[in-house]
Formats: C-alpha cells, structure tokens, sequence
C-alpha cells in the first residue's frame, strides 16, 4: 500500500496544496512563488527520495514568512498523514552533507514530538527571493506538524545558498533513512511503548 497523503490547507494569507508519496523516487513539481525556495524544496525531495508536488499561493507581495512557514506545515502534515501508524519504520535518520565549504548535519527521530534544535548561522538579507530569516521557520513547522524531533546543524560554511542547499539536502537524506521500511521489524513500530 503506497504511503502518499495530499493535504490542502486555505487561509487569508496562504492556499497551499502538497502530495507526498514516501515510496518515490524524488520527483518534485514545485511552486511557491519564490524561486530559491523552490530550489530548495526540490532538493530536498530528490535528495530524500519522496516524490512531492507543491502548489502555493501566497502572500508574496507582502512577504515571504506566511508562504514559506504555511509550506512547512503542509508538508509536515503531508508527510505524519502517509507514515500512518509509523508501523516498520526505521525511525531514526542521519546525514552530513558538504556543499563546497559548507557542511551541515540534519539528524531526526520520527518521534511524534515534534521540535526543532537549530545549529546554523547565516546573516540576515535575501538569498535569492529568500528572506534568510525564512529557512528557520520552514524547518520549525516541518518539524512540529510532521511530528519529528530534528536537529540541523552547520559544522562549516560561509556561503549562505551553499549552506541552505547542505541543509535541505542532509534533511531530505535523513527523512529518507527513517522513513523507509525496516523488515526486521516486521511490522511493528519502533518504540518500546508501542505507539509513536
């Protein structure tokens, strides 16, 4: 049975629709309205091997925070709602990934206590169309409505599109690892409680 969601979520601010198949092979179509964004994004996808379409429409005259913090949310619920009941799931997954001179750590737990330990230092301006500001908060509301524990972290790096490119990437890796299907499992879920 494929683990795919869709979830659409509408507000004043945002109009956002995000599919999601766990059991892809990385092809993303993406749409933000913000070029970088998109990007990264894509990346992430083809780095972890989830198939994603994202469509926004955004805010974008006023900002960039509702679209890309209402993007995170989505795909975080995209994302807990095809884990279903995370039942054989590895769980836990790791990646360094270099970029040129940076290099950045994402680890993360599919806990169902979502929260993010954030390591990186990038100045504020724009890469891109994106307020630098901006990466934290997609990764909050990832983290927090796909239920995962996620730590990103910048070990080097001076280039601020190098070291978002590594982070985007290393997260995609490790969402990759834990999400995919463990047969010595057989089944059950990883948790000495039964339940994630």
């Amino acid at each position: 049975m494929a683990r795919e969601a869709t979830i659409c979520r509408t507000t004043a601010e945002t109009d956002i629709a995000v599919t999601v198949n766990l059991d892809g092979c990385g092809r993303a179509q993406v749409d933000t309205g913000i070029g970088f964004f998109d990007h990264m994004l894509t990346a992430m996808a083809r780095h972890g091997r989830i198939d994603m379409d994202v469509r926004v429409k955004g805010d974008v005259e006023v900002d960039g925070h509702h679209t890309v913090e209402d993007t995170g949310i989505v795909i975080g619920q995209a994302i807990a709602r095809a884990l279903g009941d995370k039942a054989g799931i590895a769980r836990f997954g790791s990646s360094f990934v270099p970029m040129d001179e940076a290099l950045v750590l994402a680890a993360l737990d599919i806990s169902g206590r979502g929260q993010l330990h954030w390591a990186v230092e990038v100045p504020f301006g724009m890469v891109g169309g994106l307020d630098t500001q901006l990466a934290r908060e997609f990764f909050i509301a990832l983290a927090t409505n796909a239920g995962i524990t996620l730590h990103v972290r910048q070990l080097a790096g001076d280039n601020v599109h190098h070291i978002f490119e590594a982070a985007f990437k290393a997260c995609g890796r490790a969402l990759r690892e834990a999400v995919a299907v463990d047969a010595a499992l057989a089944g059950e879920v990883p948790s000495t409680k039964g339940c994630l």
